[in-house]
């Protein structure tokens, strides 16, 4: 300050010929402001003018290394403003905010293509709208720098459109460098949301009305409203699905949720035209239109919420039904369900959820479209009763669940006329109950669960939100919905059956249990269990399959995941407690007499390098290396669910006793006589484990690994023709100890009597009752 350094600084900057001294200037200036604490020297800096000459001041800023400094520069001055600060930077008239160059110069780069710098305005211009200056405030908002909110809308929805590209490729393709650029569009996307909800929070007046007019205006309703039924309107259907998902559960606007939620109710026909509007100048009004309603050969009527009766198809797809243009958006969305493909259907049962857990939605809007859970209903309707509504006592006490339609349909009103406002013009009559909504809703949720074509792990959040809808005390499934999850049920029960003689058939209780306790939390969750980043990527980038073995792993895993989704369900729809394990029967004893105990395994089973006895062993030859033969004798065995080969190298001095030298799985062998040496035997290998194929494990790295686990192959080579078919019969008579005692402790899981009696052998899993069942 004695010395002037700061109008030094200006001196020298104006004469300089030499990019060199506005790098280390602009430097150097914000080393100091990073590092100054004193309030009067930070006041002394602001002063003066000489920081807006510097941040006005015509920069070459081509050079890229001269544009980082300089953002920096605005960055470190913005960390200093408070309401103190901030009006030494800003020239009043009038006592109104007439200049603000740190604000006007940074909003320049705000849509710059390097991240790093959007990012750093972002930063900038969030600590600027937190300050709290109201004259400020007015300025940010007024005349054309009112329209960066907007352009800023604009800019989102080329990202948008951009990021829609990926998902595009990724839907026919594979690749992990193509998942990782969509994980971090993902990212870019989210971010921005983001930041408007920040710019939000920020209390500005009228800031959060020009959001929602620029999302609104420039990207829900031309662009994803209509791509939910006709993907050529910009973005794919499950694109928008999750951009939907996103700006409602990151920009928390009232009128924005409440907004998009009214125009689910209007016949899908009327987005079908809809052409992008222009941000600036004319319009394209946006016209609904009403075609008449007719009857569809192929379809149930089904009162909707307008005041035709809609005609839902049943197999059509989607994009071939756009011509029933009375059926609604929101059963559009519904449709997705019953005939969209695994991606659209998580899509489709995200938005609901979305839906369920916005708070900023009126209930009466849930109710509507059918969605309201049980409990908030009953919850409205004893508080009208309570303060003496004569409609709400009448309504908590009867059969049906109706709402208040005048209540709706002045909330509804409110947000057309805000449609209107954007070009849209329609006439719109609710029906009198939303209790036909609810049916439709519930009995697209049961038709799903029969569906064999979407992941079991898709078919869980649907689970979730049926539990969300209906509450543990009443059910409001008819004897269709019990009919159809008992089919579903039974298919469920074939599949397991066929597990439990499959590959995996050791390791399927485990996994069955493991399941059953992690759907039991799934269903009981507050909350979904995926990121809506999971509809985007589909389940085939998770990794590379690289033996059939893992193939079958990952069908068991589906099937016993389907399974227990179904018999949760029954039990929940028969108001039955749900028990915290699988009622299973548990295991047995062993007999001593068992091949077994016999050989004098233990509980843990044989181990390379542990001495057992010969029992009904084959002696044969294999090699594990070329030219290297090895004489061991075959043994198989199985104790309980579990079940092996092993090889033996007898011991010299002890007759009838040998050292483990190799273990393999039971479960897979295979065993196949070789076409042209009859004495030779061809064994299946598989891994022993399938900690690589835990979905969950690999959810929670947040990283596809390659599995490199391939499946073996032994060849044995034995005396004569009829060792090697000992030894066939010898593995499949074991195979068919362990494969019946897995149908065994699966029997009260498979038997319909059991959803209703729970039964008596049920026990922990891991500690098991001994005793043997009284029947099998």
């Amino acid at each position: 300050m004695e010395k002037q350094v700061l109008g030094e600084f200006v001196r020298i900057l104006k004469i300089s010929r030499t990019i060199t001294v506005s790098l280390q200037l602009l430097q150097t200036m914000s080393i100091m402001i990073q590092n100054l604490k004193n309030e009067h020297a930070i006041y002394y800096l602001f002063s003066n003018e000489h920081i807006n000459y510097l941040i006005s001041y015509s920069f070459d800023f081509r050079n890229d290394e001269l544009l980082s400094y300089y953002i920096s520069f605005l960055r470190t001055i913005s960390g200093h403003l408070n309401k103190s600060t901030i009006s030494l930077l800003v020239k009043t008239q009038n006592d109104e905010v007439a200049s603000f160059p740190l604000y006007v110069e940074a909003i320049r780069f705000a849509f710059h293509e390097d991240s790093m710098i959007r990012i750093a305005i972002r930063a900038l211009t969030l600590n600027v709208y937190h300050v709290g200056d109201e004259s400020v405030n007015r300025y940010v908002t007024s005349g054309t720098l009112g329209n960066h909110f907007t352009d800023l809308v604009i800019f989102f929805k080329k990202q948008c459109l951009t990021f829609n590209d990926l998902v595009v490729q990724a839907s026919s393709e594979t690749s992990k460098d193509l998942s990782s650029s969509i994980i971090a569009a993902v990212d870019e996307i989210e971010d921005n949301l983001y930041y408007f909800s920040d710019v939000i929070s920020a209390g500005i007046p009228d800031v959060d009305k020009l959001i929602t007019d620029g999302l609104l205006r420039v990207l829900i309703v031309p662009v994803l409203l209509p791509s939910l039924i006709e993907a050529d309107m910009g973005v794919g259907a499950v694109t928008s699905l999750y951009l939907l998902c996103c700006i409602l559960r990151i920009v928390k606007i009232k009128d924005l949720a409440n907004t998009i939620v009214a125009a689910f109710f209007f016949p899908e026909g009327s987005f079908v035209s809809l052409q992008e509007s222009k941000v600036n100048g004319d319009a394209t009004s946006y016209k609904f239109r009403h075609p008449p309603s007719e009857e569809s050969s192929n379809g149930d009527m089904v009162e909707g919420v307008s005041n035709s009766k809609i005609a839902i198809p049943e197999d059509a797809s989607l994009q071939n039904n756009c011509g029933d243009q009375n059926q609604s958006l929101w059963e559009a969305v519904l449709s997705y369900l019953n005939v969209g493909n695994d991606l659209q259907v998580l899509g489709s049962l995200s938005i609901i959820a979305t839906l369920l857990q916005t708070k900023e939605l009126e209930e009466s809007m849930l109710d509507a479209l059918g969605i309201l859970p049980k409990r908030k209903q009953h919850k409205k309707l004893l508080l009208q009763a309570l303060v003496g509504e004569s409609s709400g006592e009448e309504q908590l006490f009867s059969s049906g669940s109706n709402s208040t339609k005048s209540g709706f349909i002045s909330e509804l009103e409110c947000y057309l006329q805000k449609l209107k406002e954007y070009g849209v013009s329609a006439s719109f009559e609710p029906s009198s109950s939303p209790r036909s909504c609810r049916f439709q809703v519930l009995d697209t949720l049961v038709k799903l669960f029969c569906r064999s074509d979407i992941a079991a792990g898709t078919l869980w959040d649907g689970g979730w939100l049926l539990r969300q809808l209906l509450p543990y005390s009443e059910a409001e499934l008819n004897g269709k919905h019990h009919n159809l999850l008992r089919e579903s049920f039974v298919k469920c029960c074939s599949n397991i059956l066929l597990e439990a003689g499959g590959v995996w058939a050791d390791l399927l209780i485990s996994v069955l249990c493991d399941e059953w306790r992690k759907c039991k939390k799934v269903m009981e969750s507050s909350s979904p269990r995926n990121e809506l980043r999971c509809m985007l990527l589909p389940s085939s980038s998770r990794g590379v399959i690289s033996s059939e073995s893992l193939a079958d792993g990952e069908r068991m895993y589906e099937v016993v995941k389907a399974f227990v989704l179904l018999y949760q369900l029954l039990v929940f729809s028969q108001g039955i407690t749900l028990p915290d394990f699988a009622p299973i029967y548990p295991p047995v004893d062993i007999p001593e007499n068992s091949r077994a105990r016999v050989m004098g395994l233990d509980s843990v089973g044989p181990k390379q390098g542990v001495e057992l006895k010969l029992v009904d062993a084959i002696p044969c030859r294999i090699a594990f290396e070329r030219g290297k033969e090895r004489y061991v004798w075959l043994q198989a065995v199985s104790m309980g669910t579990s079940g092996w080969i092993v090889l033996v190298e007898e011991l010299p001095l002890r007759q009838n006793v040998g050292i483990v030298r190799v273990v393999a799985p039971l479960a897979a062998c295979n065993p196949r006589v070789d076409d042209k040496h009859p004495r030779w035997l061809h064994l299946r290998i598989r891994p022993p484990t399938l900690q690589s194929l835990d979905p969950s494990k690999a959810a929670a790295s947040g990283k596809t690994k390659a599995r490199t686990l391939v499946d073996g192959r032994w060849t044995l080579a034995f005396r004569d023709e009829e060792s090697c078919k000992s030894a066939i019969s010898l593995i499949h008579k074991e195979f068919n100890f362990q494969r019946q005692e897995v149908e065994r402790q699966l029997k009260p899981l498979l038997d319909p009597c059991n959803l209703i009696t729970p039964p008596e052998y049920s026990s922990h899993p891991e500690t098991p009752n001994t005793s043997t069942p009284k029947s099998l």
